[in-house]
């Protein structure tokens, strides 16, 4: 049986009011490789394209598919500064101050989204035991785990070189059940409401944690890569919250900012 988050009636209400909003005004996404999620046990490593994501994450992967998220976004008194810094620091200083109560606005409104929605909380401290305890429990579940790693660090034109350690819940869900995951590329394209799943790579459970960091993150920035170029142009939701001028095309290689 799964476990039920425990959040307020009026939490619950908001989310499900931005929810039926979200599902009317946000565009469809097809989830191209879907049946690649067949058998649960899988964790799905995408870029970011800014909330992109996250709302394809939420609207249109299945039941059973679980998102991680940073845990700074889980308490309103976190969210300002997170927001400040993660999402608006590219912005133009002129108007800062919109931005500013932009961040106010999200850190009421993000603690509902994320407290409701099918999520994990990512903390960088000593909680991360945490964010890995509940994730190996949905595994166990037959559950998938969706997780957007980049960070602010180009890549190439399609994605940002990503955070490795959430490769290392591999290593915990191999010790307690001898299983070796399968982690799955995904590319989100909004432009073209499409998101598409490549093949995966098994976690080799031989090999040192070193090892399998380098490989399994390499891999799946260079199959997400992959398949961005190949598909028919369009514009590249870039991790960062850069200016729309900045954003490039899939097949702009020479032109990565």
């Amino acid at each position: 049986m799964k476990k039920v988050k425990k959040t307020s009636l009026p939490s619950k209400i908001i989310f499900k009011t931005l929810i039926f909003f979200a599902k009317i005004f946000y565009k469809k996404t097809e989830i191209v490789g879907i049946e690649r999620l067949l058998g649960g046990n899988k964790i799905i490593v995408s870029n970011h394209a800014q909330l992109n994501g996250p709302i394809i994450g939420e609207l249109f992967m299945p039941e059973n598919c679980y998102i991680w998220a940073n845990g700074q976004m889980v308490r309103c008194r976190e969210v300002h500064k997170y927001a400040m810094n993660d999402f608006f620091s590219y912005k133009s200083q002129r108007i800062q101050p919109i931005y500013n109560f932009a961040s106010y606005l999200l850190a009421f409104l993000l603690p509902c989204v994320i407290n409701n929605a099918r999520t994990i909380p990512v903390y960088r401290d000593a909680r991360i035991v945490s964010t890995f305890r509940a994730t190996i429990k949905h595994l166990e579940n037959g559950d998938s785990i969706l997780i957007f790693p980049e960070k602010h660090e180009k890549y190439n034109n399609i994605v940002n070189k990503f955070q490795e350690n959430f490769i290392d819940v591999a290593r915990l869900y191999y010790k307690k059940t001898g299983i070796e995951l399968t982690f799955l590329p995904m590319y989100v394209a909004p432009n073209m409401s499409k998101a598409y799943i490549g093949e995966g790579i098994r976690f080799d459970s031989n090999k040192s944690i070193g090892e399998e960091r380098e490989r399994i993150s390499t891999y799946l920035s260079d199959e997400i890569t992959k398949i961005g170029r190949s598909l028919p142009r369009h514009t590249v939701v870039p991790f960062d919250n850069i200016s729309r001028k900045q954003y490039i095309t899939n097949k702009d290689t020479d032109r990565i900012p």
